[in-house]
């Protein structure tokens, strides 16, 4: 089965066609296409997709599956295209996104919470979600808070444990902005803990990360946390 490369979906989706006024149609142009791309995206290019899809159709075959049977068919392409967005972080720069600040005297705490995330434990290549909570005290610069949410997003594109993605983000943010101090919390359900294993669904995992004044203040440190844990 000959594999499917995720540019070509990309293009494919967006080949629409649009009237002329003549009651014809016509394809979009290629820089029609480009509005439908968002240029902040991380590539998808770098994976051996027909090499994932052997591997799943092998997977399929040793739990004694017949990966020919119409259910089964187009699975492994499936599953290749899925480990390429869900791996897509991996060969990215996402501090590029904090690359834009703009200069500004406010010297208080600025909060993002609650921004959701989807990540892959290294562990068992099973998924956890949940969310995280980013806080920085500016030095004179601060970000758009959309950047904040694309950073999580782009650094949760990869396999990793929970530990790791919460000190890849406090440590971004503190060197890309030059924060005074800078507050991670992450809170995720994993899969690996709720579905196998010890199977207990419900159970939340919190971590945290303190840079700077966050961590040198224990003051400092509990408005901070006192700003996460507040419920409105």
């Amino acid at each position: 089965m000959e594999a499917t490369n995720p540019e070509s979906v990309v293009q494919e989706s967006t080949s629409e066609c649009s009237s002329n006024g003549n009651g014809k149609t016509a394809a979009r142009s290629p820089s029609e296409h480009a509005l439908f791309v968002d240029p902040n995206e991380p590539k998808l290019d770098h994976v051996d997709l027909p090499r994932i899809e052997a591997a799943v159709r092998s997977i399929l075959s040793a739990v004694g599956e017949d990966p020919e049977r119409d259910g089964l068919l187009e699975t492994p392409a499936r599953v290749a295209r899925m480990y390429a967005e869900m791996f897509a972080g991996m060969r990215s720069d996402p501090g590029r996104h904090l690359a834009k600040v703009f200069e500004e005297d406010y010297d208080e705490i600025v909060l993002v919470r609650d921004i959701s995330f989807c990540s892959m434990c290294e562990h068992h290549l099973l998924p956890f979600t949940g969310h995280a909570h980013i806080a920085y005290l500016p030095s004179g610069k601060v970000v758009g808070l959309s950047k904040l949410a694309r950073v999580v997003e782009e650094v949760a594109r990869r396999p990793q444990v929970q530990e790791r993605l919460t000190q890849t983000l406090a440590d971004l943010v503190e060197n890309r902005l030059s924060a005074r101090g800078v507050a991670v919390v992450c809170e995720a359900t994993h899969s690996c803990m709720t579905i196998r294993g010890v199977r207990k669904p419900g159970s939340l995992c919190v971590t945290s990360a303190m840079r700077g004044i966050f961590r040198d203040d224990p003051k400092s440190r509990s408005e901070v946390l006192g700003l996460i844990n507040h419920k409105v």
